[in-house]
């Protein structure tokens, strides 16, 4: 497909480059306010002035366009990767502070987008599964390296996925207002025990 200016198309066709980030942009605030299920590949080309055509020339499909959005593997903030060259002693606060600061920021980073889409939704339930288990279990079970390591981590996902659900989707009080400092003080400890404090299998 070759892209050329065309005043019938619903806006001009911009460079490869230029029209692929705006899909993109405009594809994660649509995901991030609708939801996948919801979001047509109609609207978000539309809303960026673009053929339908050129996000499927992007992305093949809806679900690829998707998985672009909510993909960190190439865009992870240093700080995420700053949680783990640090000491595991105070991991817990780390991770809770580069959380809420991270997502205070920005709430259309990918876990929020994510949580936001799964309800079902199988491919976003999907995607979510896996987003968690790159980024967070994964990585978390290989630091700790210890026999109930993937249990431990799993109840770290519980936390951090608990915490981003009340304060940015349901904006449960006093969690949604609570500043990073009340949070850190408060959930921090109680990540740091899923880590490394004593479980029923210790």
């Amino acid at each position: 497909m070759t892209e050329h200016d065309n005043s019938s198309r619903p806006g001009r066709w911009r460079s490869g480059a230029e029209s692929k980030q705006r899909i993109l942009q405009v594809a994660r605030e649509l995901f991030h306010q609708h939801g996948y299920g919801s979001t047509t590949v109609r609207a978000i080309a539309t809303a960026a002035g673009v053929d339908p055509a050129m996000v499927f020339y992007f992305f093949g499909t809806k679900q690829g366009l998707f998985g672009a959005v909510t993909d960190m593997a190439s865009d992870v903030p240093q700080a995420i990767e700053a949680l783990f060259a640090g000491d595991l002693a105070t991991l817990g606060e780390r991770l809770v502070r580069t959380l809420v600061e991270n997502l205070d920021k920005s709430d259309h980073l990918p876990l929020v987008t994510l949580t936001r889409s799964a309800p079902g939704d199988p491919r976003s339930e999907a995607l979510l599964r896996e987003f968690i288990d790159r980024e967070i279990t994964g990585r978390l079970a290989a630091l700790l390296g210890t026999p109930d390591a993937r249990l431990r981590a799993g109840m770290v996902d519980v936390q951090i996925l608990g915490l981003a659900v009340a304060r940015y989707i349901a904006r449960i009080e006093p969690i949604a207002s609570a500043s990073v400092d009340e949070l850190v003080a408060t959930f921090g400890p109680l990540v740091q025990h899923c880590l490394t404090g004593r479980t029923t299998q210790s």
